[in-house]
């Protein structure tokens, strides 16, 4: 991307927006009055919402679930705008949904992360909105693949877009994590990093999964400076057609956004701002790092008791040799040098070594290990 190329602010973008940003609806529009009823509740309980959102067109995985209602529900939106005042947002995937959407008057768009990482369908929307400076949305792709978010903006910018924005709604990983999406929030703190100017929304809902998560991911959000929250929320939940886990009936939204500590961005002028802002998000890291190094660790204690138990060796090459090469496979991908992840690589392999031998070492001492310890600690 040319390097003279900027995204606006939001408060700059001509709705009446600004920090924090936030959206909420229901995950897809099943009916007239489900949109409408949620809408006004919405209104009445949580009345900084701005925008309000909710999917015409869902992309599903297997054909036969719900896939929306299509052109006809962007009518009941109409209405949603036209009784609460509300501005109106809902996802896009190709240029008939722009076409549509902007004679109904959306207000917002957004690219969700099925259609993020097809830079045909990306490429096919900008084209549709060339010349109509529309805010758009873009959400991560399903994959940790930054190159992929980062080119659709880029080509969403190209097409002359200014108003843009990216949503962040996790990645589909492999790594078993309580969340239905790990949030691996390096990646938008690396597009910021990429883009200093661009706004970040963070989607807790696609993230969290289920309704107990909620505010623990949306405050990590704002505690790193996203710009807003888009939030599922339906007057009926549990009733919901798609995604009924996950999304929080307007009492419940309210709740959240009380209960959330909405931090200022740096004031502009003040000096050493934005590195400050970027120290502030490595020290987020960093502790992220420590608290999962502290987990490792504690596993690799317990693996040292069972091996110690069954009478098995500490040093396993093999396995060590695999989780290597998957290591340095990841590397790759991330961008990352070989030489550093194999030397940090090797330092936890070290350290877990001697927590093992430590183990053995203890138990044929006849002293508690020092998990059990601290088990019993706790």
């Amino acid at each position: 991307m040319p390097a003279t190329t900027t995204f606006l602010p939001l408060s700059a973008w001509g709705l009446g927006v600004d920090r924090p940003l936030l959206v909420a609806g229901p995950c897809s529009a099943e009916s007239a009055d489900q949109v409408l009823a949620t809408a006004r509740a919405i209104r009445t309980r949580a009345p900084q919402v701005k925008v309000f959102r909710a999917g015409v067109w869902k992309p599903r995985t297997r054909p036969g679930t719900f896939e929306g209602n299509g052109a006809e529900a962007l009518r009941w939106l109409q209405e949603v705008k036209a009784e609460t005042g509300l501005l109106l947002a809902t996802e896009v995937a190709n240029a008939e949904h722009v076409d549509a959407s902007l004679k109904a008057g959306i207000d917002l768009l957004w690219i969700g992360a099925r259609t993020t990482p097809s830079p045909f369908a990306v490429q096919e929307i900008a084209d549709a909105l060339r010349g109509v400076d529309v805010p758009v949305l873009v959400k991560n792709p399903i994959n940790p693949d930054l190159q992929l978010w980062i080119g659709a903006l880029e080509r969403l910018a190209h097409a002359g877009l200014t108003r843009l924005a990216a949503i962040h709604r996790g990645f589909h990983w492999f790594e078993r994590t309580p969340y239905r999406n790990s949030p691996m929030w390096e990646f938008p703190i690396r597009l910021k990093g990429t883009f200093p100017d661009l706004e970040l929304l963070c989607d807790p809902s696609h993230i969290a999964g289920g309704r107990e998560r909620l505010g623990e991911v949306a405050q990590q959000a704002l505690d790193l400076n996203f710009s807003g929250l888009m939030v599922e929320t339906h007057i009926r939940p549990d009733q919901a057609l798609s995604d009924a886990d996950q999304q929080v009936d307007p009492a419940g939204l309210a709740v959240l956004l009380e209960g959330l500590n909405f931090r200022r961005a740096a004031p502009p002028g003040v000096l050493h701002a934005p590195l400050q802002e970027l120290r502030d998000l490595i020290d987020q890291l960093d502790e992220e790092l420590a608290q999962k190094l502290g987990s490792r660790m504690a596993i690799a204690e317990r693996i040292g008791e069972y091996k110690h138990a069954h009478n098995v060796a500490i040093l396993q090459p093999e396995r060590w040799e695999a989780i290597m090469r998957r290591q340095l496979q990841l590397a790759r991908h991330l961008g990352l040098s070989p030489a550093f992840v194999e030397a940090v690589m090797n330092a936890i392999h070290t350290e877990s070594i001697r927590r093992q031998s430590q183990v053995a070492d203890e138990a044929g001492q006849g002293v508690p290990p020092s998990g059990s310890r601290a088990s019993a600690q706790d």
